[in-house]
């Protein structure tokens, strides 16, 4: 029996949600709403159910950011995406490891609503603009220059020298040694000067309501975080390593970074419990 369409391309579809999302359970509802819609269409006349499907999640996902939009302006400090558990070879693919990393998702939270699909559409899934234009309701031509803007604004916040998994999991693993160590030098020696720690904490668990600015700053602030009968494990997250802190058997935070030139540049510290249910069992990510 041959396995249907939407089951088959489900990780592919679920990636493109959460990529529009930024947000598991969000996606997850946008795959929900897709499949009731694709058990009631004719079968018979779609002729590529691939590219049916992802418009069709495409639509749903355009349809929830309005939603999302309303519920973010009502957010208890700052907003991250929600962290997942992924597979070590989620990073083979360098594209798709990039287009999902924290520090990118946080990025694409700056675009248009229509921005943010053509650039995951056509940058990371590689679609070419007239079916992006079918599945945003735009001109090929028009897709072409959203494309074009979106991808500029994209290059001016994100580096431009890509970090090894090699480097970038030895750099988290100096940034773990110094937190265990609670000493200030350390963390000064390999974070840059004007690191910023973003915390979210979605007021549901301690964490700075706004961005924390420079080296000093920064390290005061982890070093003054408990760390007693807390249990720091290195994981992978997003396709890049990372850190999931557990206190009494529970979620209790989940730490990304950014890095730069051998040094961090940015760290992502998310502690909202209700972003954190997706720590322990690998999410499936595609392209």
């Amino acid at each position: 029996m041959t396995e249907d369409p939407f089951v088959a391309h489900r990780s592919l579809l679920f990636t493109v949600a959460y990529e529009m999302l930024g947000s598991a359970a969000d996606a997850e509802d946008v795959l929900q709403e897709t499949w009731l819609r694709w058990a009631a269409v004719d079968r018979s006349q779609v002729g590529d159910p691939r590219a049916y499907l992802v418009r069709a999640v495409t639509r749903q996902a355009l349809n929830r950011i309005r939603t999302l939009a309303r519920r973010r302006e009502d957010y208890v400090g700052e907003w991250l995406p929600e962290p997942l558990l992924t597979h070590p070879d989620v990073a083979d693919d360098v594209e798709l490891a990039e287009s999902v990393s924290i520090a990118m998702l946080t990025v694409l939270e700056t675009l248009r609503p229509v921005e943010r699909a053509v650039f995951v559409l056509h940058e990371v899934f590689g679609i070419p603009h007239n079916e992006v234009a079918e599945a945003v309701g735009k001109t090929p031509d028009a897709v072409r220059q959203i494309a074009r803007r979106a991808r500029n604004h994209v290059s001016a916040r994100q580096p431009r020298v890509r970090v090894s998994p090699t480097e970038h999991k030895a750099v988290m693993g100096r940034f773990v040694a110094a937190l265990h160590t609670g000493r200030i030098q350390d963390l000064l020696e390999i974070m840059a000067p004007d690191v910023i720690l973003i915390a979210d904490g979605g007021g549901l668990s301690a964490a700075a309501q706004a961005p924390v600015h420079g080296a000093e700053l920064v390290a005061r602030l982890l070093t003054g975080t408990e760390r007693a009968e807390a249990d720091t494990t290195l994981v992978w997250v997003n396709g890049a390593p990372a850190i999931r802190i557990e206190s009494d058997g529970g979620g209790r935070a989940a730490v990304s970074l950014r890095i730069e030139n051998g040094r961090i540049t940015r760290i992502y510290a998310t502690s909202n419990p209700q972003k954190l249910t997706r720590l322990h069992e690998p999410t499936a990510l595609t392209r």
